[in-house]
């Protein structure tokens, strides 16, 4: 996957905390991980040295159930995404006391820890915006099950970082919704659920990524220059 993130512990709460970047930087992105893999995962891990090498400090952190079972613990399923919109508002309170007033605090998320940076995002009007990485809109288990009206109810300015055959929703699926206008699309073409296009395309993964963190940091900088 290339370059790693530059990591370090944030202790601003009982919370483990994964950080690149400095506090003292004017663009702060809380990045929560997906249903099934932690903070740690690979996707997770080189996107936020990407997005640290311009100048956005990513915040990453894991929600209870999958502490636990980082820690060795239960490895029960992940919880209704719903019951876990709270624990991200303290993930954001956490965040702005320990960064400068002044500074903009982004939430986001790669799958259902985008789905649950809308809802959180639209309880807090601190934050700035959303950035999503492949949203669930319809599970592939669940094809009659839709999460349109997260997307389509979102108040925040929002980014949506969306491969074209992702099994959870692609062009198609997304071309029926309604968007508002504050919520954009990037596309990555080809790319599946982890925004990575098949090897027929001559788009590696590490590019996509690359397409990926120079979308969400021209969203980032927007209102801001």
């Amino acid at each position: 996957m290339g370059k790693k993130a530059i990591t370090a512990e944030m202790p601003v709460s009982a919370r483990r905390w994964l950080v690149s970047g400095t506090m003292a930087r004017k663009t702060h992105l809380v990045l929560a991980h997906g249903a099934g893999a932690g903070m740690q995962s690979a996707f997770l891990e080189h996107l936020s040295g990407l997005l640290e090498e311009r100048d956005i400090t990513v915040h990453r952190f894991e929600f209870p159930y999958m502490a636990a079972r980082s820690a060795g613990g239960s490895r029960r399923p992940a919880p209704r995404a719903e019951t876990l919109v709270d624990d991200y508002r303290l993930a954001l309170a956490e965040v702005r006391c320990e960064i400068c007033r002044s500074a903009r605090l982004f939430s986001g998320g790669k799958s259902m820890g985008g789905r649950i940076a809308c809802l959180a995002a639209n309880c807090d009007p601190t934050v700035a915006g959303v950035v999503v990485l492949g949203f669930p809109l319809t599970p592939p288990r669940k094809p009659g099950s839709s999460r349109a009206n997260v997307i389509e109810g979102l108040r925040r300015p929002a980014l949506i970082v969306q491969g074209t055959r992702d099994a959870f929703g692609g062009r198609e699926a997304f071309g029926r919704l309604q968007l508002p206008k504050h919520v954009e699309m990037l596309w990555i073409e080809d790319g599946d659920h982890d925004l990575n296009p098949r090897k027929a395309t001559g788009l590696s993964h590490d590019a996509a990524l690359v397409m990926a963190a120079n979308g969400i940091a021209q969203f980032c900088r927007r209102g801001r220059d």
